[in-house]
């Protein structure tokens, strides 16, 4: 009897955590949206955004994103609300003394911590980058323009030994400028190639024409010299290669994201640190249900004399500090020589210690 009853009030908790979850997530996300439609009502009207396309490619994008983005907080506020409110009607002191202990009590919490970050994570990693594909291609249409157009000194690996070099990349017409081409064999130069332009054939990859070339080949002190006016040829690289989107990071699944950081890698360009930074944030978001939900049961599984009140306080300070703490340490990767995966953790790292402190001097 006493498992049965055990067993009621974990699926009972994982209801009410769950619940609250959804119910935080939509109320938060429904004042987020109107915000944004108050805020870009005057973009839209003056580009002509259609109405379909605001409705199903971008809020049908972005609520889903911005969810994601701000789980911790729904975590937070789901646990402390629904938590407080057990502890103001005395139905916790209830459970402690029909014998359950704290560390019994905590297990709905970290099953349902475990669904969330499960669904953090699956949806993070493999749905929401296709989502931003479109919301973002409608941002840079209708909002603001985030592709760029051109890029200057490109300079990467494109196979082994050969180093590949644009002074100037245009996308408009795909053709970028004082190209050349170098290629070595045992550190020493074989073949010098220099065009006047480059253009990239989008139908077919890795095709691109060069203009106006010469091609030295060196073979000790021998030196052969080709000229030409045009050139079909094969070159590993394609623009997205160097012609980096803003908030690009955002529109890759995880198994891409990890592709095309080693593959940036293996071609020395090295302006990759928000993919990495995007790709280990996907990780150590989801352990912060875990983290976040342990910080908020301890804190509010006491009855105080503030109440639902002082819990939300406290647990809106702290979600939202986790969040700050997120970006600014983010930047210590970005502006400074952190390794992405350790900015990334430290705010867990720090975080892991409040919780068992709390967790320790929370009511047994």
């Amino acid at each position: 009897m006493k498992n049965k009853i055990l067993k009621r009030l974990d699926w009972y908790i994982i209801r009410k955590f769950l619940g609250t979850y959804i119910f935080a997530i939509g109320l938060i996300i429904s004042i987020a949206v109107v915000f944004d439609i108050n805020e870009k009502m005057d973009k839209f009207m003056e580009n002509e955004a259609p109405l379909k396309a605001i409705v199903f490619d971008y809020y049908m994008n972005f609520i889903p994103y911005f969810t994601n983005l701000f789980s911790p907080l729904f975590v937070f506020i789901a646990v402390i609300f629904f938590t407080s409110k057990l502890a103001e009607n005395s139905e916790i002191i209830a459970m402690f003394a029909s014998g359950i202990s704290f560390r019994r009590l905590m297990r709905p919490y970290m099953i349902s911590a475990a669904i969330i970050s499960i669904c953090t994570y699956g949806l993070g990693s493999y749905i929401i980058p296709r989502g931003n594909i479109t919301r973002l291609n409608f941002e840079d249409r209708y909002i603001k323009k985030k592709k760029q157009d051109f890029v200057r000194n490109v300079q990467l690996e494109v196979d082994t030994g050969v180093i590949a070099y644009i002074e100037r990349y245009e996308d408009y017409n795909k053709t970028g400028y004082h190209f050349s081409l170098d290629k070595f064999k045992d550190k020493k130069l074989i073949s010098h190639l220099t065009a006047n332009s480059i253009s990239y054939d989008s139908t077919s990859m890795y095709k691109w024409t060069i203009h106006d070339y010469m091609i030295r080949e060196l073979n000790g002190l021998k030196e052969k010299l080709y000229r030409g006016e045009k050139k079909d040829t094969i070159i590993v690289m394609e623009p997205s290669d160097f012609l980096i989107m803003k908030n690009q990071q955002e529109t890759l699944t995880s198994p891409r994201l990890r592709q095309y950081i080693s593959k940036q890698k293996q071609r020395g360009f090295a302006n990759i640190k928000v993919f990495e930074i995007e790709y280990e944030r996907r990780i150590a978001m989801s352990f912060a249900s875990f983290i976040l939900t342990t910080i908020g049961f301890s804190l509010s599984s006491r009855k105080v004399k503030g109440g639902m009140g002082l819990h939300l306080g406290l647990g809106l300070g702290l979600s939202f500090s986790y969040i700050m703490f997120q970006t600014v340490s983010s930047t210590f990767a970005i502006n400074g020589n952190v390794p992405p995966i350790i900015a990334v953790w430290i705010p867990n790292l720090v975080y892991v210690v409040i919780a068992i402190i709390l967790y320790r001097n929370a009511p047994k």
